[in-house]
């Protein structure tokens, strides 16, 4: 079987405790051989030219594997062993296409990252076992021999905890049996290895979601009970399940898309939830980015690191507002005079806000007749798309149409210049500049589809800071999008309130984050049939939640081709 992922590296390792295991990137090489999962994800954007069954999706996707992200990762450990743990080194996420959830489908493990993911389950597990006090709390009984009763069951226990799912006879039988042979006659040292084996095996580093037969459609295969807990566990809490949701897998609550709804409503109202969501946000949004931007600091020496983390706070409290606080249309984060504020932020919006501090933040409703209305014309955006000396009508417009509009804007050719004279005689405003660079056949085509809705927000300086002149020259603010005329970044955020591809553009960015891959284009009939229930939702973000995971494109995959 020909699974989308890369191949894992590993080989022959030594475990904890001198003895050593064959396995392919970490513990047992039984759980992929027995699958094949041994072939190339290839471009996550390729597609099956089947047609699959159900009416919700034309098409299904074959099974990803991805690792667990270094977030899911620590707090699968916190899961499993409380807080106070090592933070010990592990190899770092990648984001293609956004999100680290696609990075860990296509980023194999390296040879340094099995050896730091060994190094991390050796230290944790001394850490946890050289402790009386902590390895009694975990274990719950005292073992009196290596591989006796109160071992068996601790880690039948453990181990459905680690591999989000029940191990099987054979599987308990082999990790008691290694606890027993590396025990040296100390039951503890021999339970201590054993679970150092257990955080080094792909069961848990990998989220193994691969499917059964579905009895209704044998085109197809259904996630288990126990694949569907660890998917709604990982999108909605970035995190492993509870024993609540494995106990919910277990009973079959997660075989039909009423008990899938249920379990994942339950999960959107613990706090995790409210980290996870603003994960997914802080990655579609590109915040990130914001960490270490730097500015002129002859022309903006009022930009600070701080200002900068107000900036962040700032978009992710408005968010928060949106999804959690009031349950509104998202889409309006993109449109709403409603904001949360400090005092750095009131001092660069120009606007009053009572009680605002340096720490403090507040609501505040920008001035109707003002020049900024939603995400777009707030600081996180302004500043991110800009340069440390000017702004950028080209970064400004192409992340509005990459991020907002899911528009794809193709890559300037390999060969063609792409600077901006940064002291010309003639023209003098940049977008004089950028005007003329457009003449340049070469950048027409992606100029011309990013330029125009970039220059509405030309009234606003490399930071933010609203302005009228650009080199004392009056700035020209008005531009288009696809031939809607528009006077400035406010009367955007007007049409961007009722532009229908904003929800399907959010619908869409979810799907990619969730499902660790690109959209196909065979899958067009579930992204609709998702946004069709958050559109009857009033775009409320947690019933996209809903819609999304109780659809088949999130329960079923395609029965991946045999390779020859």
């Amino acid at each position: 079987m020909a699974y989308r992922n890369r191949p894992i590296r590993g080989g022959a390792r030594r475990l904890a405790g001198g003895a050593w295991l064959a396995f392919s990137a970490l513990g047992t090489l039984v759980a992929f051989t027995a699958f094949g999962c041994t072939g190339d994800i290839g471009d996550p954007s390729e597609t099956d030219d089947g047609d699959g069954p159900g009416e919700q999706v034309a098409s299904l996707e074959a099974p990803v594997l991805p690792r667990l992200t270094e977030t899911q990762y620590r707090n699968a450990l916190i899961h499993l062993f409380g807080k106070a743990l090592p933070e010990t080194p592990v190899q770092p996420d990648t984001n293609p296409f956004l999100f680290t959830s696609i990075g860990a489908t296509t980023d194999p493990l390296s040879e340094l990252g099995v050896q730091q993911l060994e190094e991390a389950a050796d230290a944790i597990t001394h850490l946890v076992f050289d402790d009386p006090g902590r390895r009694a709390a975990l274990v719950a009984c005292e073992p009196s021999a290596p591989g006796d009763a109160c071992v068996e069951e601790f880690l039948r226990t453990f181990g459905r905890r680690a591999f989000r799912r029940a191990l099987s006879e054979d599987e308990l039988a082999r990790w008691v049996g290694v606890s027993v042979d590396l025990s040296g006659g100390d039951a503890w040292t021999g339970v201590r290895t054993a679970v150092s084996g257990i955080l080094q095996a792909p069961s848990f580093v990998y989220r193994i979601e691969l499917g059964v037969p579905d009895a209704g459609d044998p085109t197809r295969l259904r996630f288990t009970g126990y694949e569907m807990a660890s998917r709604l566990a990982f999108l909605l809490w970035d995190g492993p399940p509870d024993d609540a949701l494995l106990d919910a897998a277990e009973r079959g609550d997660l075989d039909d898309p009423e008990g899938i709804e249920e379990e994942a409503a339950r999960l959107l109202d613990d706090p995790r939830a409210r980290v996870a969501v603003q994960s997914f946000f802080e990655q579609y949004l590109d915040l990130g980015r914001l960490d270490g931007i730097t500015k002129d600091p002859e022309l903006y020496p009022d930009f600070t690191p701080s200002l900068a983390d107000a900036m962040r706070t700032e978009a992710k409290l408005l968010v928060d507002d949106l999804v959690f606080r009031r349950d509104v249309d998202v889409r309006t984060l993109f449109s709403t005079r409603r904001t949360f504020v400090n005092d750095e932020l009131a001092a660069l919006y120009g606007i009053d806000a009572e009680g605002a501090t340096p720490v403090a933040f507040v609501p505040v409703e920008l001035p109707s007749d003002g020049k900024r209305a939603g995400l777009l014309t707030l600081g996180a955006f302004l500043a991110m798309n800009a340069h440390e000396a000017t702004t950028s009508p080209t970064l400004r417009g192409k992340y509005l149409r990459e991020r907002v509009l899911c528009t794809e804007v193709p890559p300037p050719p390999p060969d063609v210049d792409t600077e901006i004279d940064p002291n010309p005689t003639e023209p003098k405003t940049l977008r004089e500049r950028l005007e003329q660079h457009r003449e340049n056949p070469a950048c027409a085509g992606c100029h011309a589809l990013i330029d125009p809705p970039g220059f509405l927000f030309e009234n606003f300086d490399a930071v933010g800071a609203y302005r009228t002149e650009d080199s004392g020259y009056p700035i020209d603010a008005t531009g288009n999008l696809d031939g809607v005329e528009l006077d400035d970044a406010r009367q955007l955020a007007d049409v961007l309130a009722s532009d229908e591809r904003v929800g399907h553009c959010i619908v869409k960015q979810l799907f990619r984050h969730s499902q660790g891959r690109l959209d196909a284009d065979g899958e067009e009939p579930a992204l609709d049939s998702i946004h069709e229930r958050f559109e009857l939702s009033g775009f409320r973000f947690r019933d996209l939640v809903i819609a999304l995971v109780s659809n088949d494109s999130f329960r079923f995959v395609a029965i991946p081709e045999v390779s020859p």
